[in-house]
């Protein structure tokens, strides 16, 4: 499953429609262009404070991904903690891959 995130996740980014990094996940929510926000298992508490806490607001589905470093490492970056997708589709692709099972659906 992580092979298929990562490979889903690094087209998006070649296309453009993927931000990286906690500021502009944030910065993408609260302009409401994500459709999606994918948050590395091992995410600091601050993250989950400042980007799930957003998301979950704006009604942003949140996944829960891989640990950081090899989220980052997939998209031939350092440790990333959070991922944000803007195209629909890509968004639905990677629900289906996670199995419809949502990171915020965890501690509703």
């Amino acid at each position: 499953m992580t092979d298929a995130i990562l490979r889903l996740l690094g087209l998006g980014l070649r296309a453009r429609q993927v931000v990286v990094g906690v500021a502009g996940v944030r910065a993408r929510l609260t302009g409401g262009r994500l459709a999606c926000v994918v948050v590395a298992a091992d995410a600091s508490p601050r993250t989950e404070d400042k980007v799930v806490r957003l998301a979950r607001a704006r009604g942003v589905p949140v996944l829960r991904g891989p640990v950081a470093e090899r989220l980052g490492a997939g998209l031939g970056r350092a440790p990333v903690q959070a991922v944000g997708v803007e195209d629909a589709a890509l968004a639905r692709g990677l629900d289906r891959v996670f199995g419809g099972v949502r990171g915020d659906d965890a501690n509703s």
